[in-house]
């Protein structure tokens, strides 16, 4: 859905959000021409703040898309919000309940209608102690494979000076330099045709990880860690060893 298409409530978040970002951050974007202006996407994103979806919203919309973000089924039933989320278009998702196939209907759904799906693969913001992805939850994949739409990787880095998840530091200093940057669509090619079996999924998930991990090493000019796995419960309280593939 390009801006031209955009209705009432929509229009009214961008006059309400987009001032407030311009003002908040000095942005850089870059490879906004791998978001096709038209048609299904999936974008996967990496997850570092509380302040990114905004972040990461500003780049969809500035790059001719509308973004369709989705929250947990539970924000939607709260008065107003709940109406203000439906109505701008955003999608709501069941966790851990017998519903979520029917979530998976809906992400599907909006794929078919021509949408620019954003999915935080982590599912969370990222637990590495430096910020870098972790091994990611296998949704974008099993939708990457129900619809056939392409998969688009877009880093972030600077969004964790709005607000560090790791501190709990809020900034509202204007100016705060974020970078975001688009890459080319993840390639699934050799899953295609794949039944989702938890191996395809998971193998998937890892390239659609591993692309965002190289897309941030690039942003940050830092060689990138092994994918991080987030430690089990029963382990040592501030164990935070890396692990997983390369």
């Amino acid at each position: 859905m390009g801006r031209r298409k955009l209705g009432f409530w929509q229009r009214f978040a961008v006059v309400l959000a987009k001032p407030v970002m311009t003002i908040w951050t000095r942005r850089t974007w870059r490879g906004e021409a791998h978001l096709r202006r038209d048609g299904g996407t999936i974008i996967v994103a990496n997850h570092l703040s509380h302040a990114d979806p905004m972040v990461l919203a500003h780049f969809v919309y500035d790059a001719g898309r509308w973004p369709r973000f989705l929250g947990k089924a539970s924000v939607f039933r709260v008065p107003l919000v709940g109406g203000l989320l439906h109505r701008c278009r955003q999608i709501p998702v069941e966790r851990g309940t017998t519903e979520a196939a029917k979530s998976l209907e809906a992400l599907v759904a909006a794929i078919d209608e021509g949408g620019a799906v954003v999915i935080y693969p982590e599912g969370t913001t990222t637990r590495h102690p430096q910020l870098w992805p972790m091994r990611g939850k296998t949704g974008a994949a099993r939708l990457a494979l129900a619809t056939g739409a392409p998969v688009v990787p877009v880093a972030m880095w600077g969004p964790q000076r709005m607000f560090d998840p790791r501190t709990g530091r809020f900034d509202p200093r204007p100016r705060i330099p974020v970078t975001v940057a688009a890459g080319p669509p993840i390639d699934l090619g050799r899953w295609q045709g794949s039944a989702p079996t938890r191996v395809v999924l998971e193998e998937m998930t890892d390239q659609i990880m591993l692309s965002l991990r190289d897309l941030l090493a690039e942003l940050r000019e830092e060689t990138p860690p092994p994918l991080w796995q987030r430690p089990a419960a029963s382990d040592r309280v501030g164990d935070q060893r890396p692990g997983g593939p390369e």
